[in-house]
Parts: C-alpha cells; sequence; structure tokens
C-alpha cells in the first residue's frame, strides 16, 4: 500500500485543481492520498466528486502556526490536521481568520511590489487564484507571467524571499492552540517537516516534546526537505514520544520539482491515524 499525506491543490498553493491531484495520485500508483492545503477545506468537496475508484482520500489540512520561544522571536511551523470536523466552531472561525491574513498579506505584498514599478496587480492574481486561497505562491507566479522572474523559486529566492524588502509577516496560530482545535475538532494533528532547516529556522526537541505534551499525536518523518540523519532523529524522538509518523510528497503541482509519491507513510502508522481521527471519515469505497 502506496500513502501520501501531503499534498496541495489550486484552493491553496498548489497549480493542480483538487481532481488533478487525485489523478496525479491514481497516476503515481498512490492507495491513499490526503488533502492538504493551507488553512481551508475547500477542496474537500471536490476531492469528494473526483476520486477515482479504489483510491482513499484523507480529509485534511496545513495550518499556519507559529512556536513561541521564551527568549527568541516566534519561529514559522505547520500542523497537518487529519479527519477533523470542518464545522466546529472554534476551528472553522481561526481558519477564516488565517485566510484573512493570508488575504490581507498578499495584498500588501502586491501593493509594495507595484509601487516599485514591478508588474504585477492584485486584481489580476486574484482571478488567476480561481477562488484559491491567495498566498505568496500566486504572487510569485504573476512575477514569472510579468518576465520578472524565470521561476517560483527564483522568486521565493529573491523578492519574496523572508528576509528580502518585500516580505510581510502574518499572525499565525500559536500552534498549541492549533493542536487544541484540531484535537478539539476530532482531528489528528501531525507536525509537518518539523527539521526541515533549507526553509528557515527550526525549533528544537524540548518544542516538540511540549507540543507533544499539548496533545500533538504525530510528526512527518519522511519529507523530501529533511536529510537521513533528520529523518533517523525524528524518528528516534517519535518512538521516544509514542507519537505516529508518517511521510510525504508535500506536492505542490508545477510550484514545486517534488513528485507526488515522493515520500510515503508506513501503512501500520497509517492504521494509527486512522484509529485516531473522528471527526469525519476517509473517502473511500
Amino acid at each position: 500500500m502506496r500513502i501520501d499525506l501531503h499534498t496541495h491543490s489550486s484552493m491553496s498553493d498548489g497549480t493542480d485543481d483538487p481532481a488533478e491531484v487525485l489523478a496525479a495520485a491514481r497516476g503515481a500508483g498512490l492507495d491513499v492520498v490526503a488533502l492538504t492545503d493551507h488553512d481551508t477545506t475547500a477542496g474537500w468537496a471536490a476531492a469528494e466528486a473526483a476520486r477515482p475508484p479504489g483510491l482513499t482520500v484523507i480529509p485534511g489540512m496545513e495550518l499556519s502556526c507559529r512556536w513561541f520561544p521564551d527568549d527568541e522571536p516566534p519561529v514559522s511551523v505547520h500542523l497537518l490536521g487529519y479527519l477533523f470536523d470542518p464545522l466546529h466552531p472554534a476551528f472553522a472561525a481561526e481558519r477564516a481568520r488565517l485566510r484573512d491574513e493570508r488575504l490581507s498579506r498578499a495584498e500588501r505584498i502586491v501593493t509594495a511590489l507595484a509601487a516599485d514599478g514591478y508588474p504585477v496587480r492584485w486584481e489580476e492574481i486574484v482571478a488567476h487564484a480561481g477562488g484559491g486561497v491567495v498566498g505568496r505562491p500566486h504572487v510569485a507566479r504573476a512575477l514569472v507571467r510579468g518576465g520578472v522572474v524565470a521561476t517560483v523559486e527564483q522568486a521565493f529566492a529573491g523578492l519574496l524571499h523572508h528576509h528580502g524588502g518585500y516580505y510581510v509577516a502574518k499572525d499565525d496560530t500559536d500552534v498549541r492552540q492549533g493542536i487544541a482545535l484540531v484535537r478539539a475538532a476530532g482531528g489528528v494533528p501531525v507536525f509537518a517537516h518539523g527539521l526541515a532547516t533549507a526553509r528557515g529556522r527550526v525549533v528544537g526537541d524540548e518544542a516538540i516534546a511540549a507540543m507533544a505534551a499539548a496533545g500533538l499525536l504525530g510528526l512527518e518523518v519522511d519529507h523530501p526537505d529533511h536529510t537521513e540523519e533528520q529523518r533517523g532523529h525524528l524518528r528516534s524522538l517519535a518512538a521516544d514520544l509514542d507519537l505516529l509518523t508518517t511521510g510525504s510528497s508535500d506536492y505542490h503541482g508545477t510550484n514545486k520539482r517534488t513528485p507526488i509519491g515522493a515520500c510515503t507513510t508506513d501503512p501500520e502508522q497509517f492504521e494509527r491515524l486512522l484509529a485516531a481521527g473522528t471527526g469525519t471519515a476517509p473517502l473511500r469505497g
């Protein structure tokens, strides 16, 4: 059984619509795929309608969070939530707040770029998003269309880098609050790509232990941005903390080069995840 528990569609920062994500999953020989768009469940209904026979779809989401160290600036962290009730009032309200935060942030970035003469227009970027949650990848694609950069990766390495002059921070959820919300909605919270140092600052083992004490249930171990050494460390830490482990591609369509199914989840760990999720059911049959 081949299981990929982290993919993105055009409902957030992927380039494939939900039906295309599922078609790619089936084409890659996957048996199970999770749709985990940023801060939204907007793709769930489309995924249910488009699910190919024989493919199990796990409803999920990637929540934008922060870890707040005592004596340092906050660290951006991402929390994967699976099988939660999308109608849980407090969790639905926090997702709506995060989507508004993303939209405001992206508009401020575009306004600053346009003021400096870059060929980007907010209305055009929103239109190209096709109803998805607008974020920096949409701005990056606009810069590619305008001939400013050759690739999305180049945009993120330069103009949109978090140390660049056009970066705008957003007010993300405290990760312990995010864990509590996922659990309250009957979901399974898993810490995403926790040691991916190529993405920026990462938290230490003490922070992950504190997340586990707050109700975290798993660690994403096998991820394209983790080295073998990092994977081994996370696997050992998960065993020490009695956390389940997952593997995934973090697929974004053409926004990233990693193919769907590049990393996968062990079936026994997947069964642990299924047993812990009570908020909604997998899409199967």
